[in-house]
């Protein structure tokens, strides 16, 4: 039994469908209010928050895998991932579980510098310092040897369906509507994206390969694009002009005053002024015959 907790999200349901293509079809869905991906999946609704009906839906489970996410509310992120979190851990635990943890890089310095499976945690701001508090509470399980489990982690998404994200939200979801395209903060600096179908596909042939264990993972990528490369790029793809404006950090400091996601945004826009260099290689090299997708392949599924 491979159980998927969180399954509604978009990486769940692409990890469903990759376990039930190519591993199991044995599979187990949870989430408040679980959807089959598979005709042949099994559903279980559980509260994370609580720990019986987080034991109950492990039970029986051979591989876990944490997928679940909650909205863009840091006072949300700090009252239940860390509740989640413990709970996941304790159940895997009890149920000798081994437990595939699918993280981001917000715990990651806000910087130019490459980010490795080594780079150290330097958290700014509130989400931030709570997905750090989070790996750290699984990594010290881990080192402690109370669990067997691995960490997949990956940069911003962009993706089809339910896929979130700034990019698809400002770029990809504006093209495909004929609306203005508008750029965070600069269009010359590199960013590391990665499709949501092959962050579900690498996540399974991880948690299905035994000595990937005990370690942290960085989910396979296509090369860095500027937002200005990935614009010229989607006018190949769609044969005419497309125009777009940079948005500067004060007009994002004004919106942030009346919408609340702005607000919640503004921890993550220093990422968007500088290179985001995100490496993947130690990946690549232990899976080379993984698939990944180009951008040009991903942009053209997309746009069309």
């Amino acid at each position: 039994m491979q159980t998927i907790v969180g399954s509604n999200g978009q990486i769940g349901q692409e990890l469903a469908k990759e376990l039930h293509k190519n591993f199991t079809t044995d599979i187990r869905l949870v989430s408040r209010s679980p959807k089959k991906v598979n005709d042949s999946d099994q559903l279980v609704a559980a509260n994370l928050l609580e720990y019986e009906e987080t034991n109950k839906a492990i039970t029986g489970s051979e591989i876990v895998y944490f997928t679940a996410g909650l909205p863009m509310d840091s006072s949300m992120w700090e009252e239940q991932f860390p509740i989640m979190m413990a709970n996941v851990i304790k159940a895997c635990i009890e149920n000798q579980a081994k437990l595939v943890f699918f993280d981001n890089t917000y715990m990651y310095s806000k910087n130019s510098e490459l980010q490795t499976e080594d780079s150290p945690f330097r958290p700014v701001g509130r989400k931030a310092t709570v997905r750090a508090k989070i790996a750290q509470l699984l990594l010290d399980k881990m080192e402690a040897n109370e669990i067997n489990a691995v960490i997949c982690r990956a940069p911003e998404f962009y993706g089809p369906d339910k896929t979130q994200s700034i990019t698809n939200t400002m770029v990809f979801e504006n093209i495909k509507k004929g609306k203005s395209i508008r750029v965070p903060l600069n269009d010359k600096c590199l960013r590391t994206l990665i499709w949501t179908p092959d962050a579900s596909r690498a996540m399974a042939l991880i948690g299905n390969t035994e000595d990937a264990y005990g370690q942290t993972w960085h989910l396979p990528c296509d090369d860095s694009k500027t937002y200005s490369e990935i614009i010229q790029l989607s006018e190949q793809i769609l044969n005419k002009k497309l125009t777009y404006s940079v948005l500067k950090m004060w007009q994002f400091n004004l919106g942030s005053l009346f919408n609340k996601r702005l607000k919640e945004l503004k921890e993550l826009l220093p990422r968007y002024q500088v290179d985001n260099n995100f490496s993947s290689e130690k990946f690549k090299k232990r899976f080379p015959d993984f698939k990944i997708t180009t951008m040009k392949e991903g942009v053209t599924k997309l746009l069309f």
